[in-house]
């Protein structure tokens, strides 16, 4: 029974090479496509087209969006670099956005687009862009961006 467990974890570890995924997933928003870019603006209202480029050793998994208030100017590992902050306050109605969305089987690059619209009642100023990208081997890459919505 012990040795039936130990090879369907192993067999579920391992690639369809054979080889064991160790490497996290990237998550690309270097290009000129790539949105939303750090310290960016958003408006209330609106709707964006969220655009970036996953890439895998092996094969991607999912992704998941959040977007937070950062009135407090809080901090996350992987945070791209610092943008004028706005005064610190207390959030009334601010928006909060947490979406996960599957990327197709088997796939080790993918373009992925999201279109997220931003309501036109929710507390402007600081917030967080997160970007986390899990591959099929459960690893996982995170993106913070900071954003400012008008």
């Amino acid at each position: 029974m012990l040795l039936c467990i130990l090879i369907a974890f192993v067999a579920a570890d391992c690639s369809r090479d054979g080889a064991k995924d160790i490497e996290t997933p990237a998550i690309d928003m270097s290009d000129s496509r790539a949105f939303p870019p750090n310290c960016a603006t958003l408006r209330r209202s609106e709707t964006f087209i969220f655009r970036a480029v996953f890439t895998d050793n092996q094969a991607l998994g999912n992704y998941n969006i959040e977007i937070h208030q950062n009135f407090d100017h809080h901090s996350h590992s992987g945070e791209a670099v610092e943008c004028p902050a706005e005064p610190q306050k207390a959030p009334v109605n601010p928006f909060i956005y947490n979406h996960s969305f599957s990327i197709p089987d088997g796939l080790t690059h993918y373009e992925a687009t999201a279109e997220i619209t931003i309501p036109p009642d929710i507390d402007t100023g600081d917030y967080h862009f997160m970007v986390r990208l899990t591959d099929r081997a459960g690893w996982q890459q995170l993106k913070a961006l900071s954003v400012k919505i008008e």
